[in-house]
């Protein structure tokens, strides 16, 4: 195993995957390691919904509902989660706190979504966090059976890595984001 910067380095999206897809287990095991993001407050402020098999199909009509509601092609939307055998769906469970605002508790999800992927990718899986309009419509929602104060952050699409070698990854201009004050 190497270190947390190696393993960031060799992260890449994996737009294409394999049916094979790790098991509960397995992905329980990953996120035991991932829930240990920063947490002010250790609220956990997450939780994931692994989606395999007809649920998939399940989240493609409510996402066709959602599209066909604003317009869209509800068959193009309908087919995308048949695009991974696996998809993990990253939860934001918020909830008022005195110290800890409702971002705080979000990004903290979203923290637990990017080590999963980063812990999914080490261990020979391709994903890709996508998002999107439909993961705050209300139909969506219901779908994945949120409560107040829950936000869908969107989903890991989780499969086998293809043979074919990932894309390059587009490095960002580290230096023009970068500012030392002292």
């Amino acid at each position: 195993m190497g270190s947390a910067r190696e393993a960031a380095l060799r992260r890449r999206s994996s737009p294409k995957v394999t049916e094979r897809a790790p098991d509960d287990a397995e992905l329980l095991a990953l996120l035991e390691a991932a829930g240990r993001v920063a947490d002010h407050g250790s609220l956990a402020p997450w939780r994931v919904i692994a989606l395999r098999g007809d649920a998939r199909a399940g989240l493609g009509r409510a996402l066709g509902e959602a599209a066909a509601a604003r317009g869209a092609d509800p068959g193009k939307v309908a087919a995308k989660p048949l695009r991974a055998p696996l998809l993990v769906a990253v939860v934001a469970t918020t909830r008022p706190h005195f110290k800890v605002h409702a971002w705080e508790q979000e990004a903290v999800a979203s923290g637990v979504a990017h080590v999963l992927s980063l812990l999914l990718d080490e261990a020979g899986w391709g994903v890709m966090w996508r998002s999107g309009p439909y993961t705050r419509d209300t139909t969506v929602a219901e779908f994945h059976g949120l409560a107040d104060g829950e936000l869908l952050l969107g989903w890991l699409y989780v499969g086998g890595r293809p043979e074919e070698p990932r894309p390059e990854r587009r490095d960002p201009e580290v230096a023009e984001r970068f500012e030392s004050r002292g």
